[in-house]
């Protein structure tokens, strides 16, 4: 993998949650149900990509409750957006035929 590729990012779910992330304006919160709805993924799935983004410190989780119902919510971090950001434009220059890694 290019060295400018980011490897955590990189993952096709991944991508595809900070992707979700990146299009909500800034600092606002997904839900957890509307995430997993959105990507067409697993409770689980969703779950095990969440936590290594935010292992990376990519995305803060918010878990509160709304009313008597546990609730789950996600956010890009600034680190996360930059990274975000930087694979993006990384995948661009592949794509574009420029010189990357």
């Amino acid at each position: 993998m290019p060295d400018d590729l980011d490897a955590i990012i990189h993952a096709p779910a991944r991508l595809r949650i900070m992707a979700a992330l990146a299009a909500s304006p800034d600092g606002s919160l997904l839900e957890f149900k509307r995430l997993r709805v959105l990507l067409g993924l697993t409770d689980g799935n969703l779950g095990a990509h969440i936590a290594t983004l935010e292992s990376a410190g990519y995305v803060a989780v918010t878990k509160d409750f709304e009313g008597k119902r546990p609730r789950t919510r996600i956010a890009a971090t600034k680190a996360g957006h930059a990274a975000y950001r930087a694979h993006v434009a990384a995948l661009r220059a592949i794509l574009d035929g420029g010189d990357v890694g």
